[in-house]
């Protein structure tokens, strides 16, 4: 038999139940040794559906289990960083939701600490690993279409309560705990596509958001304007207010033409050329959190042959902070910079 790795989950909510635990649980060489939840009632159900060892209440008791490899992040953003750079303090590989922290700083120090425990750190932002989304950057990269001159991304839905596993009571609506709205559960998702699809880290950025519907404290909806090192410009679009259907897509505009990601109900991309050409590409359907939407995201499948095979992780904690730093910049720029009130009428 081959190398199995312990892992353990911290956060029993609808991303552990969803995502991590049975991608875990659907893998021969995974051992799933531990779940932890402050509501002992709910980490005993997960315990009891994901075959795990243990339901533990308490961070730094799973983080003390010698018998555990690694661990999945999914607590609320609030302790993404000091629950991870814990367990990395205890020899731990972790894979962090996304964001990865809620300041730069306490990212950087997360960086800092993979280095300096020789663990590995990964942040999971999935969409990297749709199918349509690799096909997309293969055409990029074959250089038909030329540079990606400007771009919109979009990714909305109708929002956490629709979702979470505590609804309308869910953390994502605590500002505290969330520290920012849709821009920090989807817009942080396209902020690393867009940079990975187009090769390209983002430069600048400013920002408009605000809370149109929803009746919280922190946005439902955001629109960033991005530009490119190399000069592209675009922008970037979250939105909790999609009723009543998810968004997720991407278009390029290109020196050559255009490509159009998830936008068409039957082929993942459509590329238009300058020449009058079309292609209709299929490829798998657009992931989504819709019911049947998803049923392996890629993270864990990475996470895990990252770690056995002793590869490491394409999307590590540098990834992760470039990412962060893109919705930190922009919501600070919004927040900061002059609206210019036009008052013809």
């Amino acid at each position: 038999m081959g190398k199995i790795l312990r892992v353990g989950v911290i956060g029993c909510g609808a991303i552990a139940q969803r995502r991590h635990l049975p991608e875990y649980q659907a893998r021969n060489d995974v051992e799933i040794v531990a779940v932890c939840d402050f509501s002992e009632e709910r980490a005993q159900l997960v315990k009891e559906k994901f075959g795990a060892k243990y339901a533990i209440t308490k961070t730094e008791e799973l983080l003390a289990l010698n018998e555990i490899d690694a661990v999945s992040i999914c607590t609320p953003n609030q302790f993404h960083a000091s629950v991870s750079i814990q367990a990395m303090k205890a020899g731990k590989h972790v894979l962090c939701e996304k964001p990865m922290a809620t300041m730069i700083e306490e990212a950087r120090e997360m960086v800092k600490t993979a280095e300096e425990n020789r663990v590995f750190l990964m942040v999971g932002h999935n969409q990297r690993f749709m199918p349509v989304h690799i096909r997309a950057k293969q055409i990029l990269q074959q250089g038909a279409l030329g540079k990606v001159l400007t771009f919109s991304t979009t990714f909305g839905h109708s929002g956490p309560e629709n979702w979470s596993v505590d609804g309308a009571k869910s953390w994502f609506f605590n500002k505290d705990q969330a520290f920012v709205g849709a821009m920090g559960d989807l817009g942080i998702h396209k902020a690393d596509l867009i940079a990975w699809l187009i090769d390209d880290p983002i430069a600048e950025v400013t920002a408009l958001y605000g809370t149109l519907h929803k009746e919280i404290p922190i946005d439902d909806n955001a629109i960033f304007l991005l530009k490119s090192k190399g000069g592209s410009i675009g922008t970037l679009t979250a939105s909790w207010t999609y009723y009543p259907n998810e968004v997720n897509s991407t278009v390029l505009h290109c020196e050559k033409g255009t490509m159009k990601i998830g936008t068409d109900p039957q082929y993942g991309i459509v590329v238009e050329y300058a020449d009058g050409k079309i292609e209709h590409i299929e490829t798998e359907k657009m992931q989504s959190n819709e019911e049947g939407g998803q049923t392996n995201s890629g993270v864990i499948d990475h996470f895990v042959e990252g770690i056995l095979s002793g590869k490491g992780h394409e999307i590590n904690g540098m990834e992760g902070l470039r990412a962060l730093e893109v919705i930190l910049a922009g919501m600070e720029a919004a927040a900061s910079s002059q609206i210019r009130q036009l008052h013809i009428g």
